[in-house]
């Protein structure tokens, strides 16, 4: 049996530094206090045992799969301390933030030697356990602090630092909260917004969040106003930073999804300074993961991470706010994971334009919130969500090797119904969408058809748009070398092209004038609405080639149909929510199930 490193919790109550101590795991407990997923260790050396430690939030699948089990025989690889004022008694607390299981518990016999209590303060439940947090300040209205006048070392600035030479003491994220006021984190920016602006009876301003990670855990970030003018620029996605002199206060849980009780504000003394050491072992995200099969029992609005394959995905979507009539972009993916379970994710605004992963791609999603459907369940992005495409993780390889070998071939479960929008539309035939948009005038049947391009118009297929990347209004030519955007209220030297074609497309069933819009009129003919523009301008012959060239093609549409009436005449109205080239073998899969339903229906015994 290996031995225990007797002496050594002593040792690091006492501030000594141990190297990779062998310790035994006799308890866990989640800390009942906390609002994250937190988790306290009772552990042994042999001689003494102490309930004074807390285990990254990272490790905390360690716990859940009963790894750190009861009796069993670990090494700590790396820790961190922090202090802790426990009943007006200051206390060490190690936060554990690497760990190896040496000795399974089943294997051991018990506990190993005749451990005492450090103190009698340890045999508590350990529900007041949290770093830096006493017993008689109620969580939920701390009072940070006051600096110290304290001496010089202790107003060092981290410029000061740097320049004498001195070496940078950092505490992990774990470690942090209101009633401490001197330290410094090292972080990496695993994800930043854009800048935002904000009006209300008490003034305007304008803010962003960021998300910062360490090897201990994650915090939210957020600067206002004049602190947005001073860091939001040096801020780089990916990059490593110290930072201290931030404000801590317990996390708003209604826009903070993070595992951590506390949430950071920037101030006008806050201190950013880029690291320039290696940093490979703080990771750029931490992840939760819930597998998509469990999501159909959670409840609406709650926020979750997601690991999936891109199953199919749609184009860029606008849409208009029916409260606001403000112009919005959606994205909807459709996601598979090893339980061979379906859900759709819904990209919004700048995530949407965005996205460029293509189909089978594996996508990471922090963040995103639970909604409901036709009596289906979907996720969404939030302001706070992150997207992560192809990340390299251990759980995204084991999913690639599920989905090569396994999942491409198999039929997925569903949580997500047809709808207005999303790629898991059900399939018909354009007669069929004919029949349910008569059946229906007030609803858009949106659904799944296999059909030709009989014709394609190339005149009027381009219009100069704003140049403004979330504008896609038409502009106005001033013949004097200005373009006019009567939205944006400006005049510009320049203009964009963009695309909106009308089509003419059949299948054995019926036959239908539908319209597609940029991004699906840019998949059909193959190109840009840029590069039409200036193939119709220095080669126009060339330019009406390529809408002839897709004639009496099929491709896989996703359609909506409309009973509409114009001057006094009723008329389906198309439009093409999503093309893709032929998917034979999707096609050749909704055949067969369509022949099963015929069998069964003849099926003579």
């Amino acid at each position: 049996m290996i031995p225990l490193s007797a002496g050594a919790l002593e040792n690091i109550s006492q501030g000594v530094d141990v190297d990779s101590p062998v310790l035994q795991v006799l308890g866990t407990k989640r800390l009942a206090s906390s609002d994250s997923e937190r988790y306290r260790l009772l552990l042994s050396d042999g001689v003494t045992s102490t309930s004074f430690t807390m285990l990254a939030t990272q490790l905390n699948g360690m716990v859940k799969s009963g790894e750190l089990s009861d009796n069993s025989i670990v090494q700590i690889t790396r820790y961190a301390l922090s202090n802790a004022n426990n009943a007006g008694k200051q206390r060490k607390i190690m936060v554990i933030l690497g760990i190896e299981v040496k000795v399974p518990g089943s294997q051991v016999n018990g506990r190993i030697g005749q451990p005492t209590q450090a103190e009698k303060s340890s045999s508590n439940t350990g529900e007041n356990m949290k770093p830096n947090s006493t017993q008689n300040i109620p969580k939920a209205t701390p009072t940070p602090a006051p600096r110290p006048a304290g001496n010089a070392n202790q107003k060092r600035r981290l410029n000061d630092t740097i320049n004498s030479g001195t070496d940078i003491v950092t505490s992990p994220i774990a470690a942090l909260s209101p009633y401490q006021n001197k330290w410094v984190i090292k972080v990496r920016v695993a994800s930043k917004t854009g800048i935002k602006n904000w009006s209300n009876s008490r003034g305007e301003g304008k803010l962003f969040n960021m998300l910062l990670v360490d090897e201990s855990g994650e915090i939210r970030c957020t600067g206002f106003t004049d602190v947005v003018d001073k860091f939001y620029d040096m801020l780089e996605v990916g990059k490593v930073y110290y930072l201290s002199r931030g404000l801590l206060k317990p996390a708003n849980k209604a826009f903070n999804n993070t595992n951590n009780d506390y949430e950071m504000n920037l101030t006008t003394d806050t201190e950013i300074l880029l690291c320039h050491d290696t940093a490979d072992d703080i990771p750029m995200l931490t992840y939760n993961f819930t597998p998509i099969s469990e999501i159909e029992a959670l409840p609406k609005d709650q926020i979750i991470d997601v690991l999936g394959v891109v199953k199919s995905h749609s184009g860029v979507q606008v849409l208009t706010a029916r409260s606001t009539g403000r112009e919005l972009h959606k994205r909807d993916l459709n996601l598979v994971d090893i339980t061979n379970t379906l859900i759709t994710l819904s990209l919004w605004g700048q995530q949407a334009d965005e996205f460029e992963a293509s189909e089978n791609s594996i996508v990471a999603a922090k963040g995103v919130k639970i909604g409901e459907f036709n009596n289906g369940k979907n996720l969404s992005v939030i302001s706070s969500s992150v997207i992560q495409v192809e990340p390299d993780i251990p759980e995204a390889h084991s999913l690639r090797g599920w989905y090569n070998t396994v999942g491409q071939n198999e039929e997925a479960k569903s949580l997500s119904k047809a709808g207005g929008s999303g790629p898991n539309a059900e399939w018909a035939t354009l007669q069929e969408g004919h029949d349910k948009s008569l059946a229906s005038p007030e609803n858009s049947p949106v659904f799944l058809c296999k059909a030709a391009i009989s014709l394609i118009r190339s005149d009027r297929a381009l219009y100069k748009a704003c140049p403004v990347e979330t504008c896609k209004k038409k502009v106005v030519d001033q013949s004097n070398g200005m373009f006019r955007c009567e939205k944006c209220q400006r005049e510009f030297p320049n203009f964009r092209y963009r695309l909106l074609t009308n089509l003419h497309i059949a299948d054995w069933s019926s036959n239908q004038w539908v319209t597609a819009f940029g991004e699906e009129s840019e998949k059909i003919l193959g190109m840009t609405s840029q590069e039409l523009g200036e193939l119709n301008e220095n080669q126009p012959d060339q330019y009406n080639d390529k809408f002839a060239e897709v004639a009496f093609i099929p491709f896989l549409f996703k359609l909506s149909l409309r009973m509409e009436t114009y001057a006094d005449e009723a008329r389906i109205r198309g439009v093409v929510r999503t093309v893709d080239p032929m998917n034979y073998k999707l096609y050749n899969k909704h055949l067969a199930q369509e022949l099963k339903k015929l069998a069964n229906v003849h099926n003579v015994n």
